[in-house]
């Protein structure tokens, strides 16, 4: 039987990290699911670095359907959970229904990855990264250490059951060590 991981996301996703890490999981033979506040067609977006910005830009990029609102899922069903990051994770993370499939994930010590921006709907779950080594995309550092984790400079980054990185230049690192979890859970 293969074992199924939950995407959470919504609109103004990265592109990138929604779309590497879905095919990436299909390629390896899991069911990938895709959750967002409710089941819709969904308008990701480009980010990137260039040398005119201080920061990131912002492009449309492509849509993608979700599969099934936050609402309708059942957590247990899933064996591994990823959070891409993108503008989604501010506005996801006040969805009613998405606090108790995280807790799930951390209770159960399912693997849980994070990038980017992702950290940002770990908040929700505090209680369950505090103390814990992560890195997110250097903005989120304040959110990271609010919630009480500890924010690492680096990259990428494993602690437990947590893989976290920094952004979508990261992502086969990401991949790679998600999957590694997920294989030995």
């Amino acid at each position: 039987m293969s074992k199924k991981v939950l995407i959470v996301t919504g609109d103004a996703v990265e592109a990138l990290e929604i779309f590497y890490p879905y095919y990436r999981c299909l390629e390896e033979g899991l069911e990938a699911v895709i959750a967002s506040p409710a089941k819709k067609t969904l308008h990701t977006v480009c980010h990137d670095f260039e040398a005119h910005s201080e920061t990131y830009t912002e492009k449309p990029a492509y849509q993608l359907a979700s599969h099934v609102a936050f609402a309708d899922v059942n957590p247990e069903e899933y064996d591994g959970l990823i959070i891409p990051g993108g503008r989604a994770p501010e506005y996801i993370r006040l969805n009613e229904h998405l606090k108790p499939i995280l807790t799930h994930f951390f209770e159960a010590n399912k693997p849980v990855a994070a990038i980017c921006h992702g950290s940002q709907v770990l908040a929700l779950v505090g209680e369950h990264v505090r103390d814990r080594e992560m890195t997110a995309y250097q903005a989120c550092r304040p959110d990271v250490e609010a919630c009480g984790a500890i924010y690492r400079t680096e990259p990428l980054h494993v602690h437990n059951n947590l893989v976290s990185a920094h952004a979508w230049p990261d992502l086969p690192g990401f991949m790679r060590e998600f999957l590694r979890l997920l294989r030995e859970a």
